[in-house]
């Protein structure tokens, strides 16, 4: 990734000036030296933090400034020749730069991604703590090999029923004193510590252990359902201590989020006015009955409200109607009993078209433009009860699109899944992770939703 970042900015500085090399003047030093300072910059904003599962959009802030600084500090370098610089080609060079190196970003994202939903590239991982923590761990990472990380067992000195722990898609493999055996066997690369029915000096002993083996080790804390990004490290004498901050659900930027939320749905509503207005006139033409499709839901603080979608099924008669299913442990989502949908409906799925009416349930205040997805009142009553943390979501307005449909749980997905996504978007709110979600949802708008 420097490599690529280094070739880009030199592309970037060639394209902005007509280099001479080698270099004759003190600006032509300050253009070549722009790649190279463009980098550390990079570095200092943390933009070589990656992760398989970062889209490039994650990345455009700390690029788009890191490249600015980089730019305004080879400026002032060309400044010392005497001759005052043309600012034009510098701007050039930070656009330029920071287009070429997101465009690049995204490249480079997507052919690791598709490596590792390959199965290339995967990172033996061995899970510390057999218990319910683990074994969600593992699944997650099992059905999720863009993260590159492959369970391959566990450790545990007194591991829980596999039926008490929701299952494990790998084997027990031994307790703590078998780490170095395993690690070899296995050709371990990362550790994480999940929660273990070890005292804590021996997990110490453990990460000790694994740190002088070479293998990276990970820990997932304790009362991980807390923790976010405001986390403040603040130590008392040599005891570390986290002061926890968490989501102000009455501040500043929930304010601010309300009054963008109508802004926004009233512009989008006058824009796509044509559209609405022509998917109105094909869901009245495809078959009888009315163009938006009505469905109570439960929204902020248990709030029942009518969600709007354009109609994509044609009116169901009696019997298709007591063939609708069960869904069990799975959510509520895609297409429920008899598949009544028409043509026009089938493609305002795939599209998420039919869910543009929704801009109106934001206008009236009753959602956001991001948040959890709503629910049904008779789904909500049965999954308070049975899923852990289920009416948390139900802390903020529910929203057209959020963390968790981003991330591809949209239609008949887990639901467990989306609570979890739907609590870490509230615990991590922002107005910037609100702008990422909606960039990221137009990216992702057009994959087909069941």
């Amino acid at each position: 990734m420097v490599t690529a970042d280094l070739l880009a900015l030199t592309i970037a500085a060639a394209a902005a000036f007509d280099l001479v090399i080698p270099p004759h003047a003190i600006e032509d030093f300050a253009t070549l030296a722009f790649p190279f300072v463009g980098i550390v910059l990079l570095g200092i904003r943390r933009a070589y933090r990656w992760s398989p599962r970062d889209a490039a959009l994650d990345h455009v802030l700390p690029i788009i400034g890191g490249l600015g600084v980089a730019t305004l500090i080879c400026l002032g370098l060309a400044d010392l020749g005497g001759n005052e610089p043309a600012p034009r080609p510098w701007l050039g060079v930070w656009i330029l730069g920071s287009l070429l190196v997101v465009a690049q970003r995204a490249v480079l994202g997507l052919y690791h991604r598709a490596r590792l939903l390959r199965g290339a590239g995967q990172r033996p991982t061995l899970i510390v703590g057999a218990g319910a923590i683990g074994a969600r761990l593992a699944r997650r990472l099992a059905g999720a090999p863009d993260y590159g990380l492959s369970p391959i067992g566990f450790l545990d000195d007194r591991p829980l029923p596999e039926d008490e722990v929701g299952g494990r898609p790998a084997p027990l493999l031994g307790g703590l004193e078998d780490l170095d055996r395993v690690i070899a066997e296995h050709h371990v690369e990362q550790v994480v510590v999940a929660f273990s029915s070890a005292p804590d000096r021996a997990v110490v002993e453990l990460v000790r252990r694994c740190e002088e083996m070479g293998v990276e080790v990970a820990l997932v804390p304790r009362l991980f359902d807390l923790w976010n990004h405001r986390a403040a490290y603040d130590p008392i004498g040599g005891l570390p201590v986290l002061h926890m901050r968490g989501t102000d659900l009455r501040g500043w930027q929930f304010a601010v989020k309300a009054v963008l939320d109508r802004t926004v749905a009233a512009l989008a509503l006058l824009v796509l006015l044509p559209v609405l207005a022509l998917i109105a006139l094909g869901v009245r033409i495809s078959s009888p009955g009315p163009v938006l499709f009505r469905q109570r839901r439960v929204g902020l603080d248990g709030t029942e409200f009518d969600l709007l979608k354009f109609r994509s099924m044609r009116m169901p008669t009696a019997e298709e109607l007591a063939a609708t299913e069960d869904r069990g442990a799975m959510a509520p989502g895609g297409v429920e009993g008899v598949d009544r949908r028409t043509k026009l409906g089938a493609f305002m799925r795939r599209s998420s078209l039919d869910e543009l009416p929704q801009l109106i349930n934001v206008l009236r205040g009753e959602m956001s433009m991001v948040g959890p997805r709503p629910e049904r009142p008779e789904f909500v009553d049965r999954f308070r009860f049975v899923l852990d943390r289920y009416d948390e979501r139900h802390r903020v307005k529910s929203g057209i699109t959020g963390w968790a449909q981003i991330h591809g749980l949209r239609g008949r997905t887990s639901l467990a899944d989306r609570i979890e996504m739907d609590n870490f978007y509230i615990e991590h709110f922002s107005l910037a992770l609100d702008l990422r979600i909606i960039v990221r949802t137009l990216v992702v708008v057009f994959r087909a939703a069941e």
